[in-house]
């Protein structure tokens, strides 16, 4: 078993125990936490669902991220990255949300903002004030990805167990 799927079994054990629920809100990634999560048999009981917003105007329409947010930050930014998952929590109504946006290359980025930014957001439902985590990741596109899945399980498995 990956050290990715090892995480969501890990995530997924954890959640149970205390009997709270999760969601995702993904854009660079498409899916791929919610894929990892959703591997493992019986996951259901604890994974809501996930929202792949990789265009502006699904984050808009689907999580309610603020068109204001976008045009002045822009859509790989902290205020997107926690707006994406406050809006998961609310539309899965679960108890922990995690949300990633990023630039995964080979185009895109700017001297603001490289190929391998990647802003995470992390919610919950009074366990700890939604906060948000940049990193700058290094590879080709399939390399970005795979470190952003594997860094936003491994920051909401600790989420979770704090």
């Amino acid at each position: 078993m990956t050290d990715t799927l090892l995480l969501a079994e890990e995530i997924l054990h954890e959640a149970r125990a205390i009997s709270k629920k999760i969601s995702c809100a993904e854009s660079c990634t498409g899916g791929l936490v919610a894929a990892a999560l959703t591997e493992i048999p019986g996951s259901s009981d604890v994974f809501n669902g996930s929202a792949v917003v990789y265009a502006n105007s699904a984050k808009e329409n689907i999580l309610g991220v603020s068109r204001a947010i976008l045009e002045k930050f822009g859509a790989v930014s902290e205020e997107c990255a926690l707006a994406m998952c406050e809006g998961s929590l609310r539309i899965y109504d679960t108890d922990f949300a995690v949300s990633i946006t990023g630039i995964a290359g080979p185009d895109g980025g700017s001297d603001l903002k490289p190929v391998g930014t990647v802003w995470f957001g992390f919610a919950s439902r009074g366990k700890f004030a939604s906060y948000a985590v940049k990193k700058l990741f290094s590879g080709n596109r399939r390399e970005i990805r795979e470190s952003s899945v594997e860094f936003a399980l491994s920051e909401l498995l600790r989420a979770i167990k704090s």
